[in-house]
């Protein structure tokens, strides 16, 4: 008998371009948490699909309970013990969570030679398998009045429901709160404690050093090595990940914020619930940050200033000019960018080009008698950014879904880069990025304050507010709740803004 559940052996994997896995491998104990980690583009979600049987392995073996076995696709994957939580989720919102749960593998019930899906079984089994992970939620409710956070712990249900011996999270708590992380904690111990072998993919390292018992570190598609992690603190991971010491998370700032330019007054939603009676300004060349707990309408503030939702009421004025904004092409026209919280869902154009991405928003510019694109134009506008950027891809053709996290993020900052715009809106820039190339974010960040934009940064990662920030706006429950000094700030008093309920 195999000391390991699966084994990885010499897994070569290679698209258009690029060597995404160059004799990878990966060890896995029954009953251990095994943190998978790397910079974005390392690897880790490419070995996963690989396990998964998403991709097809170019070369290398997998071995589970120490005999030899071919993974044809995702449900072979299932049927083999192997089960999937996948950064990117694919739900069924019409459906009910039960239906969510089986979708592929529903219980039937024969009469005669006619199938039929057995609806009383599915949710019964559902109704037990949402207890078994401690979810208080109506089997027969649809999935779609679950939020994100919600419908990722649903994802993870769907897991354990196929009795899995292999379970893969793949940044399973990058939308969960505070609360939910422990209840996923809860859960994934339960499944440690019952031999699951479980690869748990992050970039948080304070929830790697906490929930695992191994780590095994990628770069470049490589195999750097595997040790306990006890072993390890968050410096040596960062080294063994970027081969290189980071001296520093944030980088040095040299932007010099000036006069007000960006006013936003009594601003206030048409849902009662949302923000309201909202008041700030932004200087020339100014990183403010926006912090607040889950629930505090900061997003849907900025997607308000954006005018992807309507307001009742309150004034936006930019270098003391009025301006009316009722959707996002207003916001454009007037100099006003924003980069989406979720770079799947409202950001990337996935089966695009980086070529199309870049330029989507800023089309009319490079129009030819106003009915023909310039690609010429085109190409030299992404291959400027492309420098500039330093987005890793094989050519401006590439397909942007091919990309990793950091560079599609990157190549959303050109798309706006392309309009030349004044005021800067990010909504969670860095989420789901490794330290590497989150530290190249930062420095984007910097150089545009220095040139004089105006950055508006919304983050649930305090020390980025704190090591990126000239000012802190906090909100709670849809209010502003007050502004501290960017070097004045610290955990404490954020949290104590963040709290001040009405």
């Amino acid at each position: 008998m195999s000391e390991y559940r699966l084994e990885m052996r010499g897994v070569v994997k290679t698209f258009p371009g690029v060597k995404a896995l160059d004799h990878a491998q990966l060890r896995l104990r029954p009953g251990t948490v095994h943190a998978l980690m790397g910079e974005n583009g390392a690897g880790k979600s490419t070995l996963m699909k690989c396990m998964f049987g998403i991709y097809h392995m170019d070369e290398g073996e997998i071995y589970y309970e120490g005999e030899k076995i071919k993974i044809l696709n995702p449900l072979d994957a299932l049927h083999k013990g192997i089960a999937m939580v996948h950064q990117e989720l694919q739900p069924i919102p019409e459906r009910s969570i039960g239906e969510n749960i089986y979708v592929g593998r529903y219980p039937v019930k024969s009469y005669g030679p006619i199938k039929t899906i057995d609806h009383k079984k599915m949710y019964e089994d559902a109704a037990k398998v949402l207890k078994e992970v401690h979810l208080d939620f109506d089997p027969k409710a649809k999935l779609g009045t679950l939020s994100v956070s919600q419908m990722q712990l649903v994802e993870i249900a769907k897991a354990v429901s196929a009795d899995c011996k292999v379970l893969i999270l793949d940044e399973p708590t990058s939308s969960l709160t505070a609360a939910e992380v422990e209840a996923l904690f809860t859960i994934v111990n339960e499944l440690r404690s019952k031999g699951v072998a479980i690869v748990y993919i992050s970039h948080k390292m304070d929830e790697i050093l906490r929930i695992s018992d191994e780590v095994t570190i990628m770069r470049d598609g490589q195999y750097i090595g595997t040790w306990a992690a006890k072993d390890l603190d968050i410096d040596t991971i960062i080294t063994k990940m970027v081969g290189r010491e980071l001296t520093n998370l944030y980088p040095e700032r040299h932007n010099v914020p000036g006069d007000v330019v960006f006013e936003v007054e009594d601003f206030t939603s048409i849902n009662p619930k949302s923000f309201r009676n909202v008041s700030f300004n932004v200087r020339k060349g100014e990183i403010l940050g926006v912090a607040g707990l889950v629930g505090a309408q900061r997003t849907e503030l900025m997607e308000g200033l954006f005018g992807l939702r309507c307001h009742s009421k309150g004034h936006i004025r930019y270098a003391g000019k009025e301006l009316t904004i009722n959707q996002p092409a207003d916001a454009i026209k007037k100099g006003i960018a924003m980069l989406t919280e979720d770079r799947r869902a409202t950001g990337i154009l996935g089966v695009l080009s980086i070529a199309d991405n870049v330029s989507i928003a800023s089309l009319n510019k490079y129009l030819v008698g106003g009915i023909m694109l310039d690609d010429k134009k085109i190409e030299k506008l992404v291959q400027d950014n492309v420098a500039k950027l330093s987005i890793k891809t094989p050519s401006s053709k590439t397909l942007i879904q091919s990309l990793s996290g950091g560079n599609q993020q990157k190549v959303l900052i050109s798309r706006w880069l392309a309009n030349d715009p004044d005021v800067f809106i990010l909504d969670e820039p860095t989420r789901g990025i490794d330290v590497g190339a989150k530290y190249e974010i930062y420095c984007i960040i910097e150089e545009l304050a220095r040139q004089g934009k105006s950055i508006i940064m919304i983050s649930s990662e305090m020390g980025e507010l704190i090591g990126m920030s000239d000012r802190i706006m906090v909100m709670c429950d849809g209010r502003v709740t007050g502004f501290i000094d960017g070097d004045k700030a610290n955990q404490e008093n954020i949290m104590e803004l963040a709290t001040q309920f009405e």
